[in-house]
């Protein structure tokens, strides 16, 4: 196995780690589980990079580089809408959800039409901001809970209550872009009488 597909794997074993040290209470368990998303948002930025630079892109690696990536932001997602720690609904989720559904669903269908979809700017935007969105909300948790930082009121309020929706929301309408941007380029695949 080479590197690059190394530095895959490594994400997908990380997302279990992840969800571990968001549930359990022991000390700075935020900080643990910020620490381990931030490695694996690195290896998604790695493994892509060498791959290409090196020549070493595999079908493997195709394969599991963008289910890592959905699995690790839907993961974090769906925690978040349970915490009660972070305003989020689930209406983000579900869209997010929604599109990778669409998306995967494409790649299937060029796959058996021996197209291959590569990943477009819109979706690369989205995978980059939705994780640094994510990584700014784990560190206002770790701030808030595993620091217990007093901030005041009002300031508390307007990160709660105003930032981090904006982030998801701008996470959501960059996933919704993007998604439309992969059905108009690959609508001529979805042919309601094959």
């Amino acid at each position: 196995m080479n590197l690059p597909n190394k530095l895959t794997l490594l994400r997908v074993v990380l997302i279990p780690f992840f969800l571990f040290f968001m549930y359990v209470d022991i000390p700075f368990h935020y900080a643990i589980a910020l620490v381990i998303f931030g490695a694996a948002s690195i290896t998604d930025a790695l493994d892509g990079k060498i791959a290409r630079a090196r020549n070493l892109v595999t079908n493997f690696g195709k394969f599991l580089d963008p289910l890592a990536d959905k699995v690790l932001v839907i993961a974090a997602l769906s925690v978040f809408v349970e915490l009660k720690e972070v305003n989020m609904s689930a209406i983000p989720l579900i869209i997010i959800t929604a599109r990778e559904f669409m998306v995967s669903g494409l790649r299937l269908l060029a796959a058996n039409s021996g197209v291959v979809v590569a990943a477009g700017i819109w979706g690369k935007l989205k995978t980059a901001f939705t994780m640094v969105a994510v990584v700014a909300i784990l560190f206002w948790l770790f701030l808030c809970s595993d620091l217990s930082i007093d901030f005041p009121e009002a300031f508390r309020n307007a990160v709660d209550n105003i930032l981090v929706p904006v982030l998801i929301w701008i996470s959501t309408i960059l996933t919704i872009i993007s998604g439309a941007v992969y059905l108009k380029g690959y609508w001529h695949l979805i042919d309601s009488d094959k």
